[in-house]
Protein backbone atom coordinates (compact mmCIF):
# COMPACT_ATOMS: atom_id res chain seq x y z
CA UNK A 1 0.00 0.00 0.00
CA UNK A 2 1.24 3.76 -0.93
CA UNK A 3 1.42 6.30 1.93
CA UNK A 4 0.88 9.59 2.04
CA UNK A 5 1.42 12.58 4.54
CA UNK A 6 0.13 15.81 5.04
CA UNK A 7 3.12 17.85 7.22
CA UNK A 8 3.74 22.14 7.58
CA UNK A 9 1.77 24.47 8.64
CA UNK A 10 -0.93 26.06 6.80
CA UNK A 11 -1.75 29.92 6.80
CA UNK A 12 -5.73 29.57 6.95
CA UNK A 13 -8.01 27.37 8.18
CA UNK A 14 -9.93 26.76 5.36
CA UNK A 15 -6.34 25.76 3.30
CA UNK A 16 -5.76 23.18 5.86
CA UNK A 17 -9.43 21.75 4.71
CA UNK A 18 -8.65 21.81 1.44
CA UNK A 19 -5.68 20.18 1.43
CA UNK A 20 -7.00 17.78 3.88
CA UNK A 21 -9.80 17.17 1.45
CA UNK A 22 -6.79 16.55 -1.54
CA UNK A 23 -5.42 13.83 1.16
CA UNK A 24 -8.78 12.31 1.36
CA UNK A 25 -8.75 11.91 -2.73
CA UNK A 26 -5.43 10.06 -2.22
CA UNK A 27 -7.23 7.76 0.02
CA UNK A 28 -9.73 6.67 -2.02
CA UNK A 29 -7.80 5.70 -4.40
CA UNK A 30 -5.85 3.75 -2.01
CA UNK A 31 -3.14 5.40 -0.07
CA UNK A 32 -2.94 5.66 3.60
CA UNK A 33 -2.66 8.56 5.85
CA UNK A 34 0.60 7.92 8.23
CA UNK A 35 1.78 10.44 10.53
CA UNK A 36 5.79 10.20 10.36
CA UNK A 37 7.00 11.87 6.60
CA UNK A 38 9.68 9.17 7.04
CA UNK A 39 7.04 6.48 6.29
CA UNK A 40 5.41 8.52 3.38
CA UNK A 41 6.00 8.04 -0.02
CA UNK A 42 4.31 11.37 -0.77
CA UNK A 43 4.23 14.67 0.97
CA UNK A 44 1.61 17.04 0.85
CA UNK A 45 3.90 19.90 2.35
CA UNK A 46 1.52 23.42 3.68
CA UNK A 47 4.16 26.34 4.11
CA UNK A 48 3.89 30.25 4.82
CA UNK A 49 5.31 32.01 1.45
CA UNK A 50 6.43 34.16 4.04
CA UNK A 51 8.77 31.85 5.45
CA UNK A 52 8.88 28.40 2.86
CA UNK A 53 10.26 25.48 4.56
CA UNK A 54 11.18 22.50 3.26
CA UNK A 55 10.49 18.61 4.86
CA UNK A 56 13.67 16.92 5.51
CA UNK A 57 13.73 13.73 2.84
CA UNK A 58 13.81 10.05 4.03
CA UNK A 59 14.89 9.10 0.81
CA UNK A 60 15.35 10.80 -2.93
CA UNK A 61 12.12 8.34 -3.83
CA UNK A 62 9.73 10.49 -1.49
CA UNK A 63 7.64 13.00 -3.83
CA UNK A 64 6.02 16.37 -2.54
CA UNK A 65 4.01 18.89 -3.79
CA UNK A 66 3.99 21.88 -1.61
CA UNK A 67 1.06 23.78 -1.20
CA UNK A 68 0.46 27.95 -0.41
CA UNK A 69 -2.75 30.21 -0.55
CA UNK A 70 -3.26 33.66 -1.64
CA UNK A 71 -5.47 35.96 -1.84
CA UNK A 72 -5.47 36.90 -5.46
CA UNK A 73 -3.15 35.66 -8.36
CA UNK A 74 -0.20 37.66 -8.41
CA UNK A 75 0.28 39.10 -12.47
CA UNK A 76 3.48 36.66 -12.66
CA UNK A 77 2.78 33.43 -11.27
CA UNK A 78 5.90 32.06 -12.32
CA UNK A 79 7.91 34.59 -10.88
CA UNK A 80 6.18 34.03 -7.37
CA UNK A 81 6.19 30.61 -7.17
CA UNK A 82 9.77 29.24 -8.88
CA UNK A 83 11.48 30.80 -5.83
CA UNK A 84 9.33 28.37 -3.83
CA UNK A 85 9.83 25.29 -5.73
CA UNK A 86 13.54 25.41 -4.86
CA UNK A 87 13.09 26.89 -0.93
CA UNK A 88 10.73 23.63 -0.27
CA UNK A 89 12.79 21.27 -2.08
CA UNK A 90 9.63 19.94 -3.70
CA UNK A 91 8.43 18.19 -7.16
CA UNK A 92 6.15 20.47 -7.95
CA UNK A 93 4.35 23.59 -5.80
CA UNK A 94 0.66 24.04 -5.81
CA UNK A 95 -0.38 27.99 -5.47
CA UNK A 96 -4.63 28.41 -4.45
CA UNK A 97 -6.07 31.53 -4.79
CA UNK A 98 -9.99 30.59 -3.56
CA UNK A 99 -12.47 31.04 -6.12
CA UNK A 100 -9.64 31.51 -8.95
CA UNK A 101 -8.51 28.60 -9.11
CA UNK A 102 -4.73 26.99 -8.92
CA UNK A 103 -1.44 26.70 -10.92
CA UNK A 104 0.97 24.41 -10.37
CA UNK A 105 4.94 25.28 -11.55
CA UNK A 106 7.66 22.70 -11.62
CA UNK A 107 10.62 22.81 -12.32
CA UNK A 108 11.40 22.01 -15.98
CA UNK A 109 7.92 22.75 -17.36
CA UNK A 110 6.71 26.24 -15.65
CA UNK A 111 3.47 26.86 -14.71
CA UNK A 112 -0.15 26.13 -15.72
CA UNK A 113 -3.77 26.52 -14.16
CA UNK A 114 -6.61 24.07 -13.22
CA UNK A 115 -9.85 24.23 -11.27
CA UNK A 116 -9.20 24.13 -7.40
CA UNK A 117 -11.35 21.00 -7.30
CA UNK A 118 -9.75 18.64 -4.88
CA UNK A 119 -10.16 15.79 -7.23
CA UNK A 120 -8.96 17.76 -9.92
CA UNK A 121 -5.59 18.57 -7.97
CA UNK A 122 -5.78 14.92 -6.84
CA UNK A 123 -5.77 13.90 -10.43
CA UNK A 124 -2.78 15.79 -11.63
CA UNK A 125 -0.71 14.74 -8.30
CA UNK A 126 -1.38 10.65 -8.72
CA UNK A 127 1.35 10.36 -11.90
CA UNK A 128 3.57 11.45 -9.96
CA UNK A 129 2.54 9.91 -6.37
CA UNK A 130 2.64 6.39 -8.07
CA UNK A 131 5.74 6.81 -10.12
CA UNK A 132 8.78 4.64 -9.94
CA UNK A 133 11.94 6.77 -10.21
CA UNK A 134 14.63 5.39 -11.56
CA UNK A 135 17.88 7.47 -10.74
CA UNK A 136 19.89 5.12 -9.10
CA UNK A 137 23.01 4.55 -10.38
CA UNK A 138 25.90 1.27 -9.98
CA UNK A 139 28.86 2.01 -11.80
CA UNK A 140 31.44 -0.76 -12.91
CA UNK A 141 34.90 -0.02 -13.63
CA UNK A 142 35.31 -2.26 -16.10
CA UNK A 143 35.05 -0.39 -19.21
CA UNK A 144 37.46 -1.56 -22.00
CA UNK A 145 40.63 0.61 -22.32
CA UNK A 146 40.32 1.10 -26.23
CA UNK A 147 37.00 2.91 -24.97
CA UNK A 148 38.62 5.43 -22.24
CA UNK A 149 39.04 8.05 -24.47
CA UNK A 150 35.68 7.53 -26.15
CA UNK A 151 35.12 6.34 -29.87
CA UNK A 152 33.58 7.79 -32.75
CA UNK A 153 30.06 7.67 -30.85
CA UNK A 154 31.10 9.97 -28.10
CA UNK A 155 32.66 12.01 -30.44
CA UNK A 156 29.62 12.71 -32.18
CA UNK A 157 27.38 13.05 -28.82
CA UNK A 158 29.86 16.08 -28.55
CA UNK A 159 29.22 17.52 -32.16
CA UNK A 160 25.51 17.10 -31.09
CA UNK A 161 25.80 18.99 -28.42
CA UNK A 162 27.87 21.77 -29.74
CA UNK A 163 25.14 21.87 -32.26
CA UNK A 164 22.16 22.31 -29.75
CA UNK A 165 24.09 25.12 -28.31
CA UNK A 166 24.56 27.21 -31.53
CA UNK A 167 20.41 26.45 -31.92
CA UNK A 168 19.57 27.37 -28.62
CA UNK A 169 18.41 24.17 -28.00
CA UNK A 170 19.80 24.26 -24.35
CA UNK A 171 18.47 26.59 -21.55
CA UNK A 172 15.36 26.20 -20.15
CA UNK A 173 11.76 26.73 -21.93
CA UNK A 174 11.67 30.00 -19.66
CA UNK A 175 14.65 32.61 -18.57
CA UNK A 176 14.99 31.22 -15.22
CA UNK A 177 17.19 33.44 -14.32
CA UNK A 178 15.31 36.24 -14.24
CA UNK A 179 12.65 34.26 -11.52
CA UNK A 180 15.55 33.11 -9.09
CA UNK A 181 18.58 35.44 -7.04
CA UNK A 182 21.63 34.35 -6.90
CA UNK A 183 21.40 32.61 -4.05
CA UNK A 184 18.46 30.49 -5.30
CA UNK A 185 19.91 30.06 -8.47
CA UNK A 186 23.29 28.49 -7.25
CA UNK A 187 20.96 26.81 -4.21
CA UNK A 188 19.39 24.72 -7.20
CA UNK A 189 22.54 24.38 -9.40
CA UNK A 190 23.71 22.03 -6.64
CA UNK A 191 20.35 20.25 -5.38
CA UNK A 192 19.17 19.47 -8.78
CA UNK A 193 22.60 18.87 -10.16
CA UNK A 194 21.99 21.06 -13.59
CA UNK A 195 25.47 22.80 -14.81
CA UNK A 196 24.18 26.00 -15.94
CA UNK A 197 20.83 24.92 -16.44
CA UNK A 198 21.18 23.56 -19.27
CA UNK A 199 18.23 20.80 -20.09
CA UNK A 200 18.02 17.76 -22.86
CA UNK A 201 19.80 14.91 -23.12
CA UNK A 202 21.62 12.92 -26.07
CA UNK A 203 22.44 9.27 -26.61
CA UNK A 204 23.99 7.13 -29.58
CA UNK A 205 24.20 3.24 -28.89
CA UNK A 206 27.34 1.31 -29.06
CA UNK A 207 25.97 -2.18 -29.64
CA UNK A 208 22.75 -4.61 -29.26
CA UNK A 209 22.80 -3.71 -25.72
CA UNK A 210 24.94 -0.71 -24.74
CA UNK A 211 24.74 2.80 -25.65
CA UNK A 212 26.83 6.44 -24.59
CA UNK A 213 24.50 8.93 -22.91
CA UNK A 214 25.07 12.18 -21.69
CA UNK A 215 25.67 12.87 -17.47
CA UNK A 216 23.67 14.50 -15.55
CA UNK A 217 24.24 18.22 -14.69
CA UNK A 218 26.69 18.95 -17.09
CA UNK A 219 26.78 21.26 -19.79
CA UNK A 220 25.79 19.55 -23.35
CA UNK A 221 27.71 21.93 -25.39
CA UNK A 222 30.57 20.55 -23.77
CA UNK A 223 30.75 16.96 -24.04
CA UNK A 224 34.33 15.56 -23.61
CA UNK A 225 35.12 13.38 -21.02
CA UNK A 226 33.99 9.43 -21.11
CA UNK A 227 32.62 8.84 -17.30
CA UNK A 228 32.32 12.23 -16.50
CA UNK A 229 30.35 14.29 -19.41
CA UNK A 230 29.92 10.64 -21.56
CA UNK A 231 28.49 7.48 -19.91
CA UNK A 232 28.12 3.87 -21.27
CA UNK A 233 24.92 2.66 -19.77
CA UNK A 234 25.12 -1.24 -20.01
CA UNK A 235 22.07 -2.16 -18.27
CA UNK A 236 18.89 -1.94 -16.05
CA UNK A 237 18.59 -3.54 -12.57
CA UNK A 238 14.58 -3.13 -12.41
CA UNK A 239 14.68 -4.78 -9.34
CA UNK A 240 17.05 -2.17 -7.35
CA UNK A 241 15.57 0.78 -9.91
CA UNK A 242 19.28 1.10 -11.05
CA UNK A 243 20.53 1.97 -13.79
CA UNK A 244 24.30 -0.13 -14.76
CA UNK A 245 26.92 1.62 -16.19
CA UNK A 246 30.58 0.80 -17.37
CA UNK A 247 33.61 3.45 -16.61
CA UNK A 248 36.79 3.60 -16.81
CA UNK A 249 38.90 2.96 -13.25
CA UNK A 250 40.05 5.29 -10.87
CA UNK A 251 37.89 7.77 -11.59
CA UNK A 252 34.85 9.82 -9.75
CA UNK A 253 31.82 9.41 -12.22
CA UNK A 254 28.88 11.23 -12.83
CA UNK A 255 25.33 9.91 -12.46
CA UNK A 256 24.24 9.79 -15.80
CA UNK A 257 21.04 11.68 -17.16
CA UNK A 258 17.82 10.71 -15.79
CA UNK A 259 16.08 9.81 -18.86
CA UNK A 260 18.48 6.81 -19.13
CA UNK A 261 15.39 4.60 -18.51
CA UNK A 262 13.54 6.04 -21.51
CA UNK A 263 16.78 6.05 -23.66
CA UNK A 264 17.21 1.64 -22.28
CA UNK A 265 13.56 0.99 -22.87
CA UNK A 266 13.57 2.24 -26.49
CA UNK A 267 16.70 0.62 -27.45
CA UNK A 268 15.76 -2.48 -26.21
CA UNK A 269 12.69 -2.56 -28.14
CA UNK A 270 13.84 -1.07 -31.33
CA UNK A 271 17.16 -2.63 -32.23
CA UNK A 272 17.04 -0.57 -35.60
CA UNK A 273 16.98 3.07 -33.58
CA UNK A 274 21.29 4.41 -33.10
CA UNK A 275 20.46 7.74 -31.62
CA UNK A 276 18.21 9.35 -29.53
CA UNK A 277 17.64 12.84 -28.75
CA UNK A 278 15.54 14.62 -25.65
CA UNK A 279 15.27 18.50 -26.41
CA UNK A 280 12.70 20.99 -24.85
CA UNK A 281 11.38 22.14 -27.86
CA UNK A 282 8.27 21.30 -29.70
CA UNK A 283 7.10 20.06 -32.88
CA UNK A 284 3.40 20.53 -33.77
CA UNK A 285 1.25 17.78 -35.16
CA UNK A 286 3.25 15.08 -33.41
CA UNK A 287 1.45 12.78 -30.74
CA UNK A 288 1.78 12.98 -26.73
CA UNK A 289 1.97 11.57 -23.54
CA UNK A 290 -1.40 12.21 -22.38
CA UNK A 291 -0.28 11.75 -19.05
CA UNK A 292 2.85 14.08 -17.28
CA UNK A 293 5.00 11.52 -15.32
CA UNK A 294 7.88 12.86 -13.91
CA UNK A 295 11.71 12.71 -15.67
CA UNK A 296 13.37 9.58 -14.59
CA UNK A 297 10.59 7.71 -13.74
CA UNK A 298 9.23 4.11 -15.21
CA UNK A 299 6.51 5.11 -16.29
CA UNK A 300 7.26 8.08 -18.08
CA UNK A 301 9.73 5.50 -20.24
CA UNK A 302 7.13 3.38 -20.77
CA UNK A 303 4.77 5.37 -22.73
CA UNK A 304 7.46 6.99 -24.48
CA UNK A 305 8.40 3.59 -25.25
CA UNK A 306 4.69 2.85 -26.24
CA UNK A 307 3.84 5.55 -28.15
CA UNK A 308 7.49 5.13 -30.11
CA UNK A 309 6.34 1.56 -31.13
CA UNK A 310 2.84 2.79 -32.71
CA UNK A 311 4.43 4.91 -34.80
CA UNK A 312 4.89 3.92 -38.67
CA UNK A 313 8.78 4.34 -38.43
CA UNK A 314 9.80 3.65 -34.58
CA UNK A 315 13.55 4.41 -35.74
CA UNK A 316 12.76 7.58 -37.52
CA UNK A 317 10.20 8.71 -34.75
CA UNK A 318 9.31 12.22 -32.78
CA UNK A 319 7.51 11.82 -29.88
CA UNK A 320 5.66 14.69 -27.54
CA UNK A 321 6.10 14.65 -23.81
CA UNK A 322 3.29 16.52 -22.94
CA UNK A 323 4.14 19.98 -21.40
CA UNK A 324 7.92 19.48 -21.45
CA UNK A 325 9.22 18.73 -24.72
CA UNK A 326 10.06 15.95 -27.27
CA UNK A 327 11.90 12.81 -27.58
CA UNK A 328 13.49 11.71 -31.19
CA UNK A 329 14.89 8.68 -32.65
CA UNK A 330 17.10 7.91 -35.75
CA UNK A 331 20.16 6.31 -37.60
CA UNK A 332 22.77 9.08 -35.06
CA UNK A 333 22.24 12.28 -34.01
CA UNK A 334 22.96 13.89 -36.88
CA UNK A 335 20.37 12.41 -38.83
CA UNK A 336 17.70 13.37 -36.34
CA UNK A 337 19.43 17.24 -36.04
CA UNK A 338 19.37 17.31 -40.00
CA UNK A 339 15.73 15.83 -39.85
CA UNK A 340 13.84 17.96 -37.09
CA UNK A 341 15.38 21.09 -37.17
CA UNK A 342 13.70 22.95 -39.61
CA UNK A 343 10.55 22.00 -37.97
CA UNK A 344 11.55 22.76 -33.90
CA UNK A 345 9.42 25.18 -32.04
CA UNK A 346 11.46 26.54 -28.99
CA UNK A 347 8.25 27.40 -26.86
CA UNK A 348 6.75 24.54 -25.40
CA UNK A 349 2.92 24.42 -25.39
CA UNK A 350 1.56 24.40 -21.85
CA UNK A 351 -1.84 22.56 -21.10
Amino acid sequence: MRRYAIWGSATSPSHEEWVARIGREFERDGFELVADVADADFVLNMFDPADPKAFRRASRGTYSASFYELREAPADVLKTSYPMLVRTLSNVVVLHVPGEGVWFTTMERGTYRITDDPADVFERLAPLAKSKLVIDNEFRPDLEPELWDGDENTAEIGRAGKRMDELDLLPAPFPVHEYLSERDLRHVMRLYQVGGLSYGNLSQRLDADRFWMSASGVDKSKLEKVGTDVLLVVDYDEPSARIVLSVPPGIEPRRVSVDAIEHWMIYQEHPGVGAILHVHAWVEGIVATDINYPCGTQELAESVAQLIAREPDPTHAIIGLRNHGITATGDSLTEILDRITSRLQRQVPMT
